[in-house]
């Protein structure tokens, strides 16, 4: 509870004793009402200090400038007639407790978010003379060296130079499980070093750094409003001055009409009935509970490793009917694995022996792959002559043999003859020859990633009606994706350029209600991103272009989450129209009953404050998320 909020609940408290205490005081008249002005300021002296300011600035149709018209209005009434001023201090006093329960949620809320973002580190160690010196973080250059020791905030993304050790990334992916890493392996800001002292040396300034990235989203993400947001600012403006200028009819015509039929006029009646109308109209609730359900909403987000860079890309996130996507890096692992072996004249193990021998000192992603698939260490053979035919591959002497490990025109180059395979092939194939006699090949594909089915199936369930991937990988590997991950439509060798052509030409054929959002690796996306109706960039770890470009940035590899960030944002909007309904339909309901006279000051409390709190529990309901 903060300083205010225990000021704020110390007024009332004083506020309510006094008041109950007075009722019993046998005093009439002038004294009566001195007593009750008395718990009257002490609760509402802050009501009638902002109603003022409101006024001087001719900008007075808010709520304070409401309660201070109304409960003015009743103690005026109390003087006029039955000397009772209790309504005047009540209403102002429960005014003020449900503005107190709302700032104590919004506040809850706040930490809660804050909590699941505590990311910023509180400093950075450099080592001088053997000695560890606490640094701020923003006074440290790129290619510093820091030291994080086991609990330690890792404060500025880097690259491991001494160490090794387990990092906790739950707080930028909502991932539970730890993350090993060693010297050479970069890290990145906002991390938790669990076990081992690193030694790192840092790439970037803090100011540029992934925990700086993400903090300055989240904060900044409050000034991209929703269209429901802009609604209820609109609405108020207008809505505001017209149940002031109804109030003020109210309180008037009737007793002219009444004095010109020649009956009572009934002031005190009629007055008492506008003074309950402008208590019931005050817009508290709409005002507040809208904005505060975005705010929870994007804070459960966040919890999740999904971060939305404003109220306006989650109610867009909500009414996606297409999800377009990415496939490498996307959909699939992005790295190469030995998915096929086909021999002609020598077995399975012979050929990826050969292959990881030949490509033992090559840097290249399929020389990668090929040694992760043998399972021996390289160097049990004599290996030498290696030569790199660039766009064919390599050849080198292995054991006294002429080896060579290429594409077709590597075979056609050393006169080995290719045997073609009963087999479609999927993904790109390595031929084998030795002394120019073929000996078969392996074929290597971009691997599908556990989660990217799972995530398909789950976006149908969520209401996507089409899926569809956009890539320049070849025909064959892409359609091979689709199958597999049942994708209803794919389009294949496309350029970046080519994919934002392609957007726009799935987005004409769509209703203009339903949006189309797309899901890439962030970095080389950045042009279809940003045209997307959603741009989704995943895995974007330290990816300055991934948090720049998109809408929403998913901190992890998980496809999964793009169906729980898309649950998240209708439970949001489900949650702002569930307020709307509520709110509007009870203050209509109670300006009805208001105006007729069946409702009085407590009734018109109810409508108030009640349904305030009421709408404002229901939006912390946003904060909270599911697990899938």
């Amino acid at each position: 509870m903060s300083k205010k909020q225990k000021k704020n609940l110390i007024r009332i408290i004083i506020s309510s004793v006094l008041m109950i205490a007075f009722l019993f005081v046998p005093v009439q008249g002038v004294w009566r009402l001195l007593l009750f002005l008395v718990p009257y300021f002490i609760i509402g002296y802050d009501i009638l200090i902002k109603a003022a300011k409101g006024i001087k600035n001719l900008q007075p149709f808010d709520e304070c400038f409401l309660m201070a018209i109304a409960t003015i209005g009743a103690i005026v009434v109390g003087i006029i007639g039955d000397g009772d001023y209790i309504e005047a201090v009540a209403v102002m006093l429960f005014y003020q407790i449900g503005e107190w329960f709302q700032s104590y949620a919004v506040g809850k809320s706040r930490r809660n978010i804050t909590e699941l973002m505590d990311i910023r580190p509180d400093h950075a160690n450099i080592e001088v003379d053997g000695e560890l010196i606490e640094t701020d973080p923003d006074e440290i250059e790129t290619g510093s060296i820091i030291v994080v020791k086991p609990g330690e905030k890792i404060p500025i993304d880097g690259i491991i130079t001494e160490g090794s050790s387990a990092v906790d990334t739950s707080a930028l992916t909502g991932e539970s499980l730890p993350k090993d890493v060693m010297t050479g392996d970069e890290v990145i800001s906002g991390c938790v070093n669990m076990s081992g002292v690193l030694k790192i040396r840092t790439t970037k300034e803090f100011s540029d750094s992934a925990v700086s990235k993400i903090l300055e989203l989240v904060e900044n993400a409050s000034s991209r409003k929703s269209r429901s947001e802009n609604f209820i600012s609109r609405f108020a403006k207008i809505y505001t001055p017209a149940v002031v200028i109804g109030a003020v009819l109210l309180a008037v015509l009737p007793p002219v009409i009444g004095i010109i039929a020649g009956g009572e006029a009934n002031w005190a009646t009629w007055v008492y009935r506008a003074l309950t109308f402008l208590v019931i109209s005050c817009p508290c609730a709409l005002v507040i509970s809208i904005p505060l359900s975005f705010f929870a909403g994007i804070g459960g987000a966040s919890r999740e490793g999904v971060l939305v860079k404003g109220s306006n890309c989650l109610e867009a996130l909500s009414k996606t009917k297409t999800a377009v996507f990415d496939k490498t890096g996307t959909l699939t692992k992005g790295v190469f694995e030995v998915t096929a072996v086909h021999p002609d004249k020598a077995d399975e193990n012979t050929l990826l022996h050969l292959a990881a021998h030949v490509e033992k000192f090559s840097t290249h992603p399929i020389a990668v792959s090929l040694r992760a698939a043998y399972p021996d260490e390289c160097n049990e053979c004599e290996i030498t002559d290696i030569t790199e035919i660039s766009g064919q591959g390599i050849t080198a002497g292995v054991n006294g043999a002429v080896i060579a490990v290429g594409n077709e025109k590597l075979m056609k180059t050393v006169g080995a003859e290719i045997v073609k395979c009963p087999h479609e092939h999927t993904g790109t194939v390595i031929h084998i020859a030795s002394d120019g006699k073929y000996l078969g090949h392996i074929e290597i594909s971009d691997v599908i990633k556990p989660g990217s089915a799972k995530a398909i199936e789950q976006l149908r369930a969520c209401g996507v009606r089409s899926t569809v991937m956009l890539t320049g990988d070849c025909r064959a590997a892409a359609d091979r994706v689709a199958k597999e991950l049942d994708i209803d439509e794919v389009y294949s060798e496309l350029l970046p350029e080519n994919k934002v052509e392609k957007l726009e030409e799935l987005s004409e054929k769509r209703k203009a209600s339903e949006l189309a959002a797309f899901v890439g690796d962030g970095i080389n996306d950045a042009p279809v991103l940003t045209r997307a109706d959603i741009g989704i960039a995943m895995g974007a770890l330290g990816s300055d272009a991934a948090i720049e470009a998109a809408d929403i940035v998913l901190m992890d590899d998980d496809p999964v989450k793009i169906s729980k960030a898309i649950k998240i944002s209708k439970k949001c909007m489900r949650i702002v129209k569930e307020n709307i309904w509520f709110s509007i339909g009870i203050k209509l309901l109670c300006l009805v009953l208001g105006a007729l006279g069946l409702a009085n000051m407590w009734a018109a409390i109810f409508a108030d404050v009640g349904v305030m709190v009421i709408a404002v529990i229901n939006s912390i309901r946003a904060l909270f998320v599911k697990k899938l």
